[in-house]
This record gives structure tokens, sequence and C-alpha cells, in this order.
């Protein structure tokens, strides 16, 4: 935990440097008439001081572009170092550490059918799957399933529906156990 409290205070310090403006405005705007005249600046040409400045620019535009390549790389480690820091029930999504299926919305669509065979009903509006899942409905199941085969499709927002004899039933679902 202490890495990764370090890791966002590097980075947040890091952040301002690398944004900065890398214009610079010259050797003689940045320094005082005395400190010029003590560095020995004003008996130089103005085409060396240009080559001064034009160092510093350098310098400058390097650094900045070495801070933004380490924000990136940090940033980059920033959620390995997270789920590093998290003990291990937490690194699971909640839904699989009670042993159901988690997806998001993204990949719904990809996921498999469940298929099985209704064994018994639990309750009223609740069955037995052949596997031992138990689903209920949140709608009144109006259906004779037990001996029957029926398949559990997914929706979008962990959803599921009933499909029986290959048609969708319209019947949201989920499971308990």
């Amino acid at each position: 935990m202490k890495t990764l409290a370090l890791l966002l205070t590097a980075l947040a310090l890091a952040a301002g440097p690398a944004r900065a403006d890398t214009s610079f405005p010259g050797l003689k705007a940045v320094l005082t008439p005395e400190e010029w005249e003590r560095a020995g600046l004003d008996r130089l040409t103005p085409d060396q001081i240009g080559v001064i400045d034009a160092a510093l620019i350098r310098r400058a535009r390097a650094d900045a572009a070495q801070t933004r390549a380490a924000v990136e790389q940090a940033r980059a480690a920033a959620p390995a170092l997270a789920a590093a820091a998290l003990p291990p029930a937490q690194k699971k999504h909640l839904l699989e550490r009670f042993g159901l299926p988690f997806f998001d919305d993204q990949d719904w669509r990809s996921l498999p059918p469940l298929q099985g065979k209704v064994v018994a009903w639990e309750a009223s509006n609740r069955f037995r799957l052949d596997n031992g899942q138990i689903w209920e409905g949140t709608e009144s199941i109006p259906y004779d399933l037990p001996g029957k085969d029926i398949e559990i499709h997914a929706r979008p927002n962990n959803q599921f529906v009933l499909v029986l004899d290959g048609k969708s039933t319209a019947i949201r679902v989920f499971r308990l156990r």
C-alpha cells in the first residue's frame, strides 16, 4: 500500500513539470542585472547568448520528455500495483466471489448459453437444474419446467433470460446457488 501511495505522489509531483511550457524567455529575462554582470554574460555577443539559450531549451525539453515517459510508465504500472496491494479475496469481482459469473456489458453476447435439465421446483418461482444450480424468475414462470431441457441466455447488465424449447420466454431469471 505504501508503494501505491509513493507512486501516486510521484505522479502528482511529476505531472506539473511534464505539462510545463518548454519555451524559454532567455537568460537575460531570467537573471537580474546584477547576476547578469556577475556571471560575465554582459561581455558575450548576442550570438553566444543565443547558443547558451538554445542549449538550455534543449535541456528543458529533454527533461520534460523524460518526465513524461516516467509518468506514462508509472501510469501503466499503477493498475498492477493497485491489484497487488489488494488482499486475494478482493481481487475478484463481487459476483465472482460468490461463484457467479462476472462479465461486463461489452461481452455478454459472446457468452454461451447455459444448458440444463430442470430437476424440480424449489418454490413457486424457483427451480433446480441437474447441475445443482438453483435459479429464480423475477417474473412468474407459467410453464411446467420439471423434466424439460432449458437454456439460460445472458443479457446486458448481468441479467439472464429463460429459453424453453428454443424460444425466448422473456422471463428474466437470476441464480441463487
